[in-house]
């Protein structure tokens, strides 16, 4: 299976990244984590970005905010996906979401919710499992999870319906 690179642009984002490596790992999903900036590194991440498929990677998601040049760097610096996560800082993350998300043609950067780390991770599962059988079914199975959870919680609402 490839790997997943994710890439912070700061430590202090590891707060919010850290839902998306737990979602890694309960997919058994190899990644590597690591703090890279656009502004204060940019040839490292675009290093970084030049190498990634030769060192095998499949997928990489970028944690940034506030300006969040972050994923686009990486994006026009490799022909991976590329997964934007907008890192809630200033103006509730509508910065780093707009950064995130306005990618210029050709440059695509998939972008989930302001501090969406589980999706980010839940998307690469998604991109890698078009390749492994074994984890689409994985994907599969926490779908139906997520149905039947639905399904109690509507029958308890019923049941309290019935109490009006």
């Amino acid at each position: 299976m490839k790997k997943v690179a994710v890439i912070m642009g700061s430590d202090s984002d590891y707060t919010v990244v850290r839902a998306c490596l737990e979602e890694l790992k309960k997919y058994d999903i190899p990644f590597e984590a690591h703090v890279m900036s656009a502004h204060r590194s940019p040839a490292l991440a675009a290093d970084f970005a030049a190498k990634a498929r030769e060192n095998g990677f499949g997928v990489i998601i970028c944690a940034a905010g506030m300006a969040a040049h972050l994923a686009g760097v990486i994006a026009g610096n490799t022909t991976l996906p590329v997964i934007g996560i907008p890192i809630k800082s200033t103006f509730e993350g509508l910065d780093a979401l707009l950064a995130t998300v306005q990618m210029p043609s050709g440059v695509p950067v998939a972008t989930v919710a302001v501090n969406g780390a589980k999706n980010a991770a839940v998307l690469a599962a998604q991109i890698l499992s078009l390749s492994d059988d074994v984890l689409a079914q994985k994907l599969a199975a926490d779908k139906a999870k997520m149905t039947e959870g639905v399904i109690a919680k509507d029958a308890a609402l019923q049941e309290k319906l019935k109490e009006l």
